[in-house]
């Protein structure tokens, strides 16, 4: 074969190859059981019982919230960074360890819903003080005990999407609402996890009228006179500030305490 006809043939081969390999490693990547975004240094540590939700009366107001579904226990106190004064509640992230032999470098979800608040949190840029289920089950199989034994471990965490499938965004009523003044927990929102702000829209009314944040994840409104139910809410998602509405929500003859499910989330 001519020398040039040889070299072409070469370049041939070597393209063909090229046009193999390339799509497969997209496909590899897209793939990944990995988390999805960066990872980043973080502090973890574990509190209450050694399978538990951690705590059921968290900093952010969804008390034995925590130990149903969807939450179902993967919950977490974040430090300063990750509280940010009861605005980080209800955003999700993922969490893995590599840094003791008893980690088994799987990534676990969970929603912030706790506040801490003093030592090692503080000390941490980034600190993350989880419930004992969501430390344990960073574990590698059978491992749990060793891995809570070590107390505090490094981490790597990510933002990632809250994702809860076929659950619709809920409004629990504070046992100290009343007919001048109510007040709400949110829960289960998709997406970002947290809100940035809230309005609320009485009976046949056009006019949304601004909630103020209470404590945690509630959101308050006292306008100085009887209220005129149902009530409707205007949503807007702390990170992406993306708009939900949620019409009729709490009915006309609502109760303080009770829980009232929307038929929307983002």
């Amino acid at each position: 074969m001519p020398l040039f006809q040889h070299d072409k043939a070469r370049a041939m081969a070597i393209l063909k190859k090229q046009i193999v390999v390339l799509p497969l490693l997209a496909f590899l990547l897209l793939n990944s059981s990995s988390p999805a975004a960066a990872l980043s240094p973080a502090g973890a540590t574990w509190y209450g019982a050694p399978d538990g939700p951690g705590s059921t009366g968290g900093a952010c107001a969804y008390a034995d919230a925590v130990v149903k579904a969807p939450l179902s226990s993967m919950i977490t106190a974040g430090g300063p960074s990750l509280f940010r004064g009861g605005r980080g509640c209800g955003a999700c992230y993922q969490v893995l360890c590599n840094s003791n032999a008893a980690c088994s470098g799987r990534a676990v979800t969970v929603v912030v819903t706790d506040e801490c608040s003093s030592g090692i949190c503080v000390a941490d840029l980034v600190h993350f003080d989880l419930s004992g289920a969501a430390f344990g089950a960073m574990e590698k199989p059978g491992q749990a005990e060793q891995l809570r034994n070590a107390g505090s471990l490094a981490v790597e965490y990510t933002r990632v999407p809250c994702h809860y499938p076929g659950i619709t965004v809920a409004f629990r009523v504070d046992a100290g609402s009343n007919a001048d003044y109510l007040a709400v927990v949110i829960e289960n929102v998709n997406g970002d996890g947290e809100l940035a702000a809230m309005k609320l829209k009485e009976g046949s009314s056009k006019t949304w009228m601004a909630m103020q944040p209470s404590w945690g994840a509630q959101w308050k409104f006292n306008p100085g006179r009887a209220l005129h139910p149902p009530f409707s809410f205007h949503l807007t998602s702390g990170q992406s500030k993306k708009i939900l509405v949620a019409h009729n929500v709490i009915p006309v003859g609502w109760t303080s305490g009770s829980t009232y499910t929307s038929k929307v989330n983002y």
